[in-house]
């Protein structure tokens, strides 16, 4: 669509500002996790029975009283509230959104109401993890929560900003190539992500030191009940409650996925430099696969910095936002040019 007035031009500010915050949650998350800081505040949606972490001797008297098998860690305490803190107001912008989009007839509207399910959901798995004590399905399903949310701001900013004067035009029969490469590369890029919350998770991580594979003999360990969604009740899931054998599974699932998930992506970007419009995406898709890489056997042989996990979780989330953006890309140049009366009609119809 056009942006013709101040304020839709507002209205992509306000997306773009939304999107930096989102990268901001997924960051802090990601920090909050791997510093154990998760269940710093044991209670939901405050810390300890108060809106902030308690800082006054008073305060942190009463906080011993009601949270007795749970010692106050100021600076885990901080971390986790400073998530909540910045994922609330994530939340209240993605309302504002909804708001200036359904106030405007010309912006979209269906993005914008994904986005605000999605968070109230991403909500209820932020209380989920906590009262669920870190509970592997619900990290990680709160881990791809965030990515989509940051995805489908992406999406938004991305229809907001496209010029539909200025399509780039592909032949019929290779964009319907490309658009089930494309399909695919975000479908296996989703899952290689859903296999790292899943180690980052159930604390495997570390269980192998060694490349390429793991030193130990993991196809005697290997057990499938490591990939049991619903695990055993248990009154804490925080530092794992699987066996050895069955870590080693999901480490050594994960490392094969990542080699799974190398070859589709460069494949990807091949079929991008083949095409002139979007050979700009095969080399960020190769730089953001090599820093992962990268990223990833450094948290193998260093031991899990925090900083370079860190990165390696945002990393994979520039790698799905670049295969989201070829995908989009794609299914634009399979669409003839529309004018902007016709554009406008067109945004309007599908909201």
């Amino acid at each position: 669509m056009i942006l013709t007035n101040k304020n839709d031009r507002y209205f992509f500010y306000l997306v773009s500002f939304s999107f930096v915050l989102s990268l901001a949650v997924v960051a802090l998350g990601a920090f909050t996790r791997l510093t154990e800081a998760g269940l710093g505040c044991p209670d939901w949606p405050g810390c300890y029975g108060f809106l902030t972490v308690p800082q006054t001797a008073l305060e942190q008297q009463t906080a011993a009283e009601f949270f007795p098998q749970t010692p106050l860690e100021p600076q885990k305490a901080w971390n986790e509230m400073l998530h909540r803190y910045i994922a609330g107001s994530l939340g209240v912008f993605i309302l504002a959104i909804n708001l200036m989009a359904w106030r405007q007839s010309s912006l979209p509207k269906l993005l914008p109401l994904l986005l605000l399910l999605m968070v109230t959901f991403q909500a209820v798995l932020g209380m989920w993890t906590v009262t669920l004590v870190l509970m592997p399905v619900v990290v990680m399903a709160h881990l791809l929560g965030g990515f989509t949310i940051v995805c489908l701001l992406w999406l938004l900013r991305l229809q907001l900003s496209s010029s539909v004067t200025k399509r780039d035009h592909i032949e019929s029969k290779t964009v319907s190539r490309l658009r089930i490469a494309a399909i695919i590369s975000v479908m296996v890029v989703v899952c290689q992500i859903a296999l790292g919350g899943w180690t980052a998770a159930n604390y495997a991580a570390l269980v192998c030191t060694q490349l390429p594979i793991c030193e130990a003999n993991w196809q005697q360990l290997f057990d499938s009940k490591a990939f049991l969604l619903v695990q055993p009740q248990h009154e804490s899931y925080q530092y794992g409650v699987l066996d050895y054998g069955q870590r080693v599974s999901i480490h050594v699932v994960h490392r094969l996925g990542a080699i799974v998930t190398t070859v589709v992506v460069l494949a990807m970007a091949w079929l991008c430099w083949l095409q002139l419009t979007l050979r700009r995406y095969s080399l960020v898709l190769v730089l953001l696969l090599t820093l992962q890489i990268a990223l990833g056997v450094t948290n193998v042989v260093a031991s899990l910095p925090v900083a370079v996990a860190v990165g390696h979780n945002i990393t994979g989330l520039g790698l799905l936002v670049a295969m989201v953006t070829v995908s989009y890309r794609v299914r634009r140049c399979s669409q003839p040019a529309l004018s902007v009366e016709q554009s406008l009609r067109e945004e309007q119809s599908h909201g």
